[in-house]
């Protein structure tokens, strides 16, 4: 149903003075399917909730989000500004989401600024996902390396059968170590930038000082490449955009790193998981070597954002029963809409394939343009995975396993498993280098190992 022809509940109160439900409650965490039906059931494709103490519109329908991502209208803005609440000084000081919707990145910019730093963005990005390219051959292999030596540091104190947390001593720290190789030299060897990523990633006590270094340090990587450009993601986003400011360019890589650590880790550690559990297609997909099949399974099933980033209504506008006001704050929940029968019914859970139509990526003028970059690294690390391992089960009960709660993201605190070990070494890379490339060291998991200093890095950062 087109969100502007549905019809609205008749004089309901403002969202302020509406009983909202709280977002963050045990059922969105381990069994976000009953909440996400409930609110339906109640409210239809949108819902008011609370989120962290701050009232929201909850958008679960599927054509209903669909809509919104696409603003053909041009109803729905990024800014913070256009939030009445913020504007009026009634949004709370210590609300624990104001330095996301604060930060001026270009996830929350609209028009021309948008489009200026997407440019950016699409540029600086294309050496590393159009794969005829130097530098995302180069990336791949480094990946694959990561992976490898991940694997060997995990499965070293256990012989050919052991136990693994596979989100802690994995899918978390493979993204941070690729994180270092796209910011560049200095960086990509850069520990603390590293285990400070996983400090904030982490959200533990110290997430708020290890957020000030690494914004430090991002900003310094961010000074030296507009001195010296080298091949990384800065230095070609600068080369698209030469006006790009330093406080602009560490904007953008403060957002990377959230993106590219936080989402891509539980991308990666979310396609794992519906492997093992095996319910929703994903294990016949990989099995029949359909391994970006996999991934939208997996995507589809537990999209690692669950709800997309805030939005602020430019004008009244009726969604679903309701009107939601000029100003009011909306939250579109990718999670819910994959639960809708308008999504469900298209494709049956048994078969090993289906359309692309999931909403995980986003749609629009603010998709995530690094999809291909985060697809690639899941496709790596999944594929090194299943390879190095014969055998790999659940350590627990499914409906067992630890949720991390976020009004965002949903992924694992951790994903312990047995495994047993394939036979043979790990297999060299695909392709040797091309001529213009540097051969990538071997994936011994040595012990000066970028794999073996973030692990100890993180262990050690752990209270």
């Amino acid at each position: 149903m087109d969100s502007q022809r549905s019809q609205a509940e008749p004089g309901h109160p403002p969202l302020a003075a509406l009983a909202v439900q709280p977002l963050l409650n045990r059922d969105y965490e381990s069994r976000p399917a009953a909440f996400y039906e409930r609110l339906r059931a109640e409210y239809g494709p949108v819902a008011p909730v609370d989120v962290l103490g701050v009232p929201a519109w909850l958008v679960i329908g599927y054509s209903q989000t669909l809509d919104i991502l696409r603003d053909t209208r041009g109803i729905w803005s990024r800014r913070v500004d256009a939030w009445r609440a913020y504007r009026e000084g009634a949004v709370p000081a210590d609300w624990p989401m104001l330095p996301v919707v604060e930060s001026g990145n270009s996830g929350f910019q609209d028009g021309a600024d948008s489009t200026r730093l997407r440019g950016a963005w699409g540029e600086g990005l294309r050496p590393f996902q159009d794969r005829s390219r130097t530098e995302a051959k180069a990336l791949e292999l480094a990946v694959r390396r990561y992976a490898d030596e991940l694997i060997t540091v995990l499965a070293e104190s256990g012989g050919r059968t052991g136990w693994a947390d596979l989100s802690a001593q994995y899918a978390r720290p493979l993204p941070l170590m690729v994180i270092g190789r796209l910011l560049g030299e200095g960086a990509d060897g850069d520990d603390e930038l590293i285990i400070d990523l996983w400090r904030v990633m982490d959200a533990g006590p110290d997430a708020r000082e290890a957020s000030e270094r690494l914004t430090a340090r991002v900003a310094g990587v961010c000074e030296a490449r507009a001195k010296n450009p080298g091949a990384d993601l800065p230095s070609y986003m600068l080369a698209a955009v030469p006006d790009l400011t330093t406080d602009e360019l560490t904007r953008e890589m403060a957002m990377m790193t959230g993106l590219v650590g936080d989402v891509t880790g539980t991308l990666i550690c979310n396609t794992i998981t519906e492997v093992l559990i095996g319910e929703t297609g994903t294990r016949d997909s990989l099995s029949a070597g359909m391994i970006q099949e996999a991934i939208n399974r997996a995507s589809a099933a537990n999209p690692p954002m669950a709800n997309l980033a805030f939005r602020w209504a430019k004008a009244d506008v009726r969604v679903g029963r309701f009107q939601i006001a000029a100003g009011d704050p909306v939250l579109v929940s990718p999670a819910a809409a994959h639960l809708d029968p308008a999504f469900t019914r298209t494709s049956s859970p048994d078969s090993i394939y289906s359309s692309r139509a999931h909403l995980a990526w986003g749609a629009g003028p603010h998709a995530c343009l690094g999809r291909d970059l985060a697809t690639t690294v899941t496709t790596i690390a999944v594929e090194r995975l299943f390879e190095r391992f014969s055998a790999l089960r659940l350590a627990l009960p499914a409906d067992q396993l630890p949720w991390r709660s976020s009004p965002l993201m949903r992924g694992l605190r951790s994903l312990p498993v047995t495994y047993e070990l394939a036979d043979g070494p790990p297999e060299p890379p695909a392709r040797p280098p091309a001529a213009d490339e540097e051969p990538e060291p071997p994936s011994d998991g040595g012990p000066n190992s970028l794999a073996r200093r973030v692990l100890r890095m993180m262990r050690l950062s752990q209270p």
